[in-house]
């Protein structure tokens, strides 16, 4: 089993392997609105929010999300605490506390062993009990190519829940963890990175965004979400667009990590990130070739994304000092424009 590399089973590594958003949009097309049928259901498909939120109506409410991908990682055990930490983020960028988690494995058994799915679901529970939750069951199928990931269920105070589409103009933009993870993970499917460099990336993805229940005590972070598959501007887009206005962001100021301009110079672009500016590239303003490849970078468990009002910015970035989080405003918000992104 040491000698198990996971990401020589699978086409596509992380959150690179999500549907273009461009697919998506033709997939979850629909004309039914849930909300309608069922009031209490506060946020459901019509929106593109990271979970699904439904009314208690004892001024609480349960969030409800999934996530799993292929691996990114040759190790069976961190490819299991990734794939958790990710899923477990949604959870956070609603503004919600974790409750308990549930697997999902696809596994061909007839190429790998249980006893390397075992050691998926052990990576797995070790996040969720980082997270105060349990894993407390789930379900498995023979599939191609090894998948997993985590539903997982959430509780979030009304006052404090969080969406992507409430953001307003003048606002300072956020980001909790660097970028680069898909150039960083591209170059170790292809053998080109160093053991010492994709290992800052592991210690990026295998951290909780628990800092988003806690922001969500501040009325000042009008929008959150976590930034994954779809890169930052996928992202940042979804929320210009759902919250009617545009965003400036500072190149300069970009937490990136560590050697990934080096692997992007050497080619290594993740084919999740070329699909991700297809599908809305036209909604951006011309960028470097450089900024293209790692501002639309598929990241897998990602960093939050924080829209904040500018007379709350010190007590936000007081509660994120006090988790250990040093951060820089990356751009701000503005008046809608003809393009819902422009990088300076």
């Amino acid at each position: 089993m040491e000698n198990i590399k996971l990401t020589e089973y699978s086409h596509g590594a992380g959150c690179g392997c999500k549907i273009s958003p461009e697919d998506l949009d033709v997939i979850l097309k629909t004309t039914e609105d849930a909300s309608r049928i069922y009031p209490n259901l506060l946020v459901g498909n019509s929106s593109r929010d990271d979970a699904a939120v439904y009314d208690l109506g004892n001024g609480t409410s349960v969030l409800s999300t999934t996530d799993f991908f292929m691996p990114i990682v040759d190790d069976p055990y961190t490819f299991g605490e990734i794939a958790a930490t990710n899923a477990i983020s949604d959870i956070y960028a609603m503004g919600g506390k974790p409750l308990m988690a549930i697997a999902i494995l696809g596994w061909p058994v007839d190429v790998l062993s249980p006893e390397v799915a075992r050691k998926v679901i052990e990576g797995g529970r070790e996040i969720c009990k980082q997270a105060g939750i349990p894993l407390a069951g789930g379900h498995s199928i023979d599939t191609p190519e090894p998948i997993f990931g985590l539903a997982v269920t959430g509780i979030v105070e009304n006052s404090r829940l969080k969406h992507n589409n409430k953001a307003e103009k003048d606002c300072e933009i956020f980001l909790t963890k660097p970028l680069g993870i898909g150039i960083l993970a591209t170059a170790q499917k292809r053998k080109l990175i160093e053991k010492k460099h994709i290992d800052v990336a592991i210690k990026a993805m295998t951290t909780l965004n628990k800092i988003g229940e806690k922001i969500s005590q501040f009325k000042s972070v009008v929008a959150l979400t976590d930034v994954t598959g779809f890169g930052l501007l996928g992202h940042l887009g979804e929320i210009c667009e759902g919250s009617n206005v545009s965003a400036i962001i500072e190149f300069k100021k970009i937490p990136i990590l560590p050697n990934t301009k080096k692997y992007l110079d050497l080619g290594c672009i993740a084919g999740g990130t070329i699909n991700n500016f297809k599908s809305y590239g036209h909604t951006i303003e011309k960028m470097t070739t450089e900024q293209k490849h790692i501002l639309c970078d598929a990241q897998t468990s990602g960093g939050l994304l924080a829209i904040v009002r500018k007379e709350g910015v010190s007590e936000f970035l007081k509660a994120t000092k006090e988790e250990g989080l040093e951060l820089l405003s990356i751009g701000y918000t503005c008046k809608k424009r003809e393009k819902l992104i422009k990088v300076i």
